[in-house]
């Protein structure tokens, strides 16, 4: 009997809090009226993008979702996007924080995943004065000519005479990782080879797998104690792994700088540890590796746009309250019809003469997000990019394997944290 009391008893309260807010969220936007206890959990498919694209054109742009016990309101056009993520930027700067982030050893001060104060203001500053200011990044030019011609090299000593494929997403993957490294702490955390260092390749990646899961925790806070899908509990180990590994580079160098005759590397690594040692500066050895782990993720993947109110907010005629999440399906948007002539093809001739760019201030185009929440890496991610496929077309001649012709391409995408090729692009490359 105290069994059923114990599973009843949370059943209850999530069903008479469902009844509370259907009644005191009146105003929010419309939406499906979705399942007892699952809410429209069941109506989303394995490309939740997609599934919202679908919804939000019976539902309209702005969509109230119920998520299991989570309110989230959709957002999937430019209008939309623009009055959260612009006109309303300040009231929707807080973020949720899903749970396998909350499974790293001091997530609260991290960058991402943190509340927009004063402490996560002070962070975002620090990264973009002494990392990627447009000063710092020119200075650092050299650096990322360096990494891609590493790439080119390993390309042409291990595909190039091989006839071996190239998996495009991988070496790019691997290369976008040791930029960071390098820009972070001057060191590689893979070999030029790409051959050494799998553990640190394979860690990152576990982390970024386990965050782009679907996590009953998340739905359901609950039971998010109970971890029913295990997710949390594998991914712990990974970033207690990534911490033991930024331990050994931190206790490296300061063991360095305590020599005499060391020279100052002056990276960002050396700001950090000269933050620790002001008093009152809130940074410690401690807690400066939950940034650094957050620049490593978000070096080399983007998170999406998913935002939480911080006062009752009114947007398009309807008012969201204070702690909704807010879901900004910038893949819809990208695809609206209103917007993009032919959205569904691949057609970058599109942006030629066109005054839409990636920064934030189109919001039929928001790769990288808009308004205080807007990505800091995007101006290194803006060059990298530039300079990553433009060496990649200019040194090789590419052909598919197997004589694939370009139209006949598997496009499908995985939704995860970012979207990703669900088959990945392999090209092999020529030299004339």
């Amino acid at each position: 009997m105290e069994l059923c009391y114990f599973i009843l008893l949370p059943i209850f309260f999530f069903l008479a809090k469902s009844l509370f807010h259907k009644s005191s969220h009146r105003k929010l936007p419309p939406g499906p009226a979705g399942f007892p206890i699952l809410g429209s959990l069941p109506h989303l498919g394995p490309k939740v993008h997609e599934s919202l694209f679908q919804m939000a054109k019976r539902h309209g742009p702005l969509m109230t979702l119920r998520l299991g016990a989570i309110t989230t309101v959709v957002a999937s056009s430019p209008e939309a996007a623009q009055e959260i993520l612009g006109k309303n930027d300040r009231a929707f700067s807080e973020r949720p924080v899903p749970d396998v982030i909350s499974a790293q050893p001091g997530p609260e001060f991290s960058l991402a995943w943190v509340p927009g104060d004063h402490a996560w203001r002070n962070r975002r500053r620090i990264c973009t004065t002494h990392l990627l200011s447009p000063h710092r990044l020119n200075a650092l030019q050299h650096l990322r000519q360096e990494k891609v011609q590493q790439l080119l090299r390993h390309i042409e000593k291990k595909h190039v005479n091989t006839g071996e494929p190239v998996d495009i997403g991988k070496v790019a993957y691997a290369t976008s990782l040791n930029l960071v490294s390098s820009t972070l702490f001057s060191a590689n955390v893979i070999d030029p080879e790409f051959e050494t260092a799998q553990e640190f390749k394979d860690v990152v990646w576990r982390i970024m797998e386990a965050a782009g899961k679907p996590n009953l925790s998340d739905y359901f806070p609950l039971i998010r104690w109970f971890d029913l899908q295990g997710i949390k509990r594998h991914v712990k180990s990974s970033y207690l792994r990534l911490h033991e590994i930024f331990d050994e580079i931190i206790e490296k160098r300061l063991k360095d700088r305590a020599a005499k005759s060391a020279t100052r590397i002056d990276d960002f690594l050396d700001v950090l540890l000269d933050l620790c040692q002001e008093e009152g500066s809130g940074f410690d050895h401690q807690n400066i590796k939950p940034l650094i782990l957050c620049l490593f993720i978000a070096g080399s993947d983007t998170t999406a746009i998913t935002v939480e109110a911080k006062t009752d907010t009114e947007v398009l005629g309807y008012v969201i309250p204070k702690g909704i999440q807010v879901f900004v399906n910038a893949w819809a948007i990208a695809r609206d019809s209103n917007y993009w002539i032919e959205p569904m093809e691949f057609r970058p001739e599109r942006f030629t003469g066109s005054s839409v760019d990636f920064k934030g201030r189109n919001f039929e185009y928001l790769p990288f997000g808009a308004g205080r929440r807007v990505c800091p890496g995007m101006p290194l991610a803006a060059r990298m990019v530039h300079l990553t496929v433009g060496s990649l077309v200019q040194a090789f001649d590419w052909q598919l394997p197997g004589g694939i012709l370009p139209g006949e391409l598997d496009m499908e995408e995985k939704f995860g944290v970012t979207l990703k090729k669900a088959v990945p692009l392999c090209a092999i490359p020529r030299v004339d």
